[in-house]
């Protein structure tokens, strides 16, 4: 190399001698990946999990019914909601002064014990029913193959 060669600067800036193009070839996209697909068939429900998962699901259920049942005649006790229907019964019926009054009827304890009784039932009923479906459903699977799923990956 001569004096006049080294004192040239190449052309292009910084680029390695070897590397002449444009920009846009120096880095690659990476390549799309396929999504990826997998066919699946339930051909069979276990029905203690069924039952197990149907137990705990209603026991939930049951609890936030007692709860709820609890709160709704409370916020009623609370805002004087009784006081009006022993009013509008009281119109109703002609008895101004001596009707009967609706929190002797429907007292607190009755509204709870009404709903927990209601949530045992609910517990067993529901129970025995998602693990009726599961037999059923396997006994049904048995026949025509199962439900066919497609999953993705996207």
């Amino acid at each position: 190399m001569s004096k006049t060669q080294a004192a040239k600067p190449n052309k292009g800036g910084s680029r390695p001698a070897g590397k002449t193009g444009s920009a846009k070839g120096l880095v690659r996209p990476a390549p799309k990946a396929k999504a990826r697909r997998a066919k699946l068939v339930i051909a069979k429900i276990d029905s203690w999990s069924v039952f197990k998962i149907s137990f705990l699901l209603s026991v939930g259920l049951g609890i936030v019914t007692v709860v709820g049942a609890v709160l709704m005649w409370t916020t009623m006790d609370l805002t004087g909601i009784f006081d009006d229907v022993n009013a509008l019964l009281g119109t109703i019926l002609g008895t101004e002064g001596g009707g009967t009054q609706v929190q002797e009827l429907v007292t607190l304890g009755q509204v709870a014990s009404f709903a927990t009784i209601m949530a045992v039932l609910n517990v067993v009923l529901i129970t025995v029913a998602a693990a009726l479906a599961a037999l059923l459903y396997n006994v049904c699977a048995s026949l025509v193959g199962g439900i066919g799923l497609t999953m993705t990956d996207d």
